[in-house]
């Protein structure tokens, strides 16, 4: 295929499918014969499907001319002589020469085509299979008629342009209202998801308050139960003391040793209620087993504090003490750390 010749179809806006075919067609004849063919065919629905080998009928050349009828072999008579309107004689065994065929006609729907190729285009396209042999010419086109078929092909390709410029514009907006309506959608789902979170944080804080309300209830009714039971222990012990105050003066003048104190009933707790006092201010209460070692106290505090993270010691302020490896062994009772206490916890070195 001339690659000169495409490109001159193609400079003068016809498509490269269009130019391609059109040459195939023409035998690569030239631009001219290529650019009468497009004309020629520009209204043709299947104009940019690709060519297809016709099947079915095969066109071939038809006598027209009448076969001589036969002689009378028993008339001898001479047939009279026909004068043509010319001038010139003629007779019936005389017979015109044959007329030139100049194009091919579709008896199914009247349309002259130019040449055999013309007539297998034809016969893909609209499957149509009678065709004849004409003396009509298939007339070209001057160049007034190429210029018009030129403009009219340029504006079927201006406004195909126009329409899938269009339709490009349409799905566009399509696109960006698809991806809008997703932004909206997942920035709503965010929202209710930050939403749900919130409320089980606030319903935490809150569970976290009532634990720590009670927690501390629990500590004041501990206290008020260690006092009283400390006056009564007191009250008890003056009431054994009352007697021997008030003993006969012969016996107080003789020097007896002062009565020794009953030692102090050492109650058995089985709980400890500790405040932890962290590195920001804040404080968190909890209640502990009095067996439990150091170190579960650690562990909670590593787990619940609210202060920047990193390794931390515990002390007491009264009496001072800073706890060391082998304290986190040891059970809160021998630490001295029930029934409560306070922990303050710093920052290690």
């Amino acid at each position: 295929m001339s690659e000169q010749m495409i490109n001159s179809l193609l400079e003068m806006g016809f498509p490269q499918n269009r130019a391609e075919k059109a040459l195939a067609k023409t035998q690569f004849q030239g631009v001219q014969q290529a650019m009468e063919w497009l004309f020629a065919h520009e209204e043709d629905a299947d104009i940019d499907v690709p060519m297809a080998e016709p099947q079915g009928h095969t066109l071939g050349s038809t006598s027209t001319e009448p076969e001589p009828e036969a002689m009378d072999s028993a008339s001898t008579e001479p047939k009279p002589e026909v004068v043509e309107a010319d001038g010139t004689a003629g007779g019936d065994n005389e017979t015109q020469p044959p007329l030139e065929a100049k194009s091919f006609k579709c008896d199914e729907c009247g349309k002259l085509l130019k040449d055999e190729d013309a007539v297998q285009f034809h016969a893909a396209k609209t499957q149509h299979a009678s065709f004849s042999e004409s003396v009509d010419e298939v007339k070209p086109l001057s160049q007034e008629e190429k210029q018009e078929q030129l403009r009219k092909l340029q504006e079927k390709l201006k406004q195909k342009r126009l329409e899938r410029e269009a339709e490009e514009r349409k799905e566009a907006i399509q696109r960006e209202k698809q991806r809008r309506t997703f932004g909206k959608d997942v920035v709503a789902s965010k929202e209710k998801l930050a939403e749900i979170e919130m409320k089980k944080i606030a319903e935490q804080r809150r569970r976290d308050k009532m634990e720590e309300k009670m927690a501390r209830q629990k500590v004041k009714e501990q206290i008020e139960k260690d006092k009283r039971e400390r006056a009564a222990k007191f009250a008890k012990q003056n009431q054994e003391s009352t007697p021997a105050s008030t003993s006969t003066p012969q016996a107080s003048t003789s020097p007896t040793p002062p009565a020794a104190s009953a030692p102090a009933e050492k109650k058995d707790y089985t709980e400890t209620r500790l405040q932890i006092r962290l590195t920001n201010g804040q404080a968190l209460t909890q209640t502990f087993k009095a067996k439990e070692p150091l170190a579960a106290v650690r562990l909670y505090i590593e787990m619940n504090r609210t202060d920047s993270k990193g390794n931390f010691s515990l002390m007491t302020s009264f009496p001072r003490k800073v706890f060391a490896g082998e304290d986190y062994e040891k059970p809160l009772t021998e630490l001295g750390l029930v029934p409560s206490a306070v922990l303050i916890v710093t920052k290690s070195q």
